[in-house]
């Protein structure tokens, strides 16, 4: 599975690091971080980085393979 995850705001490059297996593109003033996700605890364990970083998920989607 592929997901895409649209955080509000930039974020820096030491902190799109936290997420070494997504990569990250900013498009109009939000950071997209894409990329595979193993399993449904990966996707709950990569949320979990999401909010213990204060990172505001807006929209979260499953990518056609």
């Amino acid at each position: 599975m592929r997901y895409e995850f649209r955080v509000e705001g930039r974020i820096s490059r030491t902190l799109a690091e936290v997420f070494p297996e997504l990569d990250q593109v900013t498009v109009r003033g939000q950071t997209l971080l894409y990329g595979p996700v193993i399993d449904e605890a990966h996707l709950y364990g990569l949320l979990a980085r999401f909010q213990s970083l204060c990172l505001r998920v807006v929209e979260m989607r499953q990518l056609p393979d």
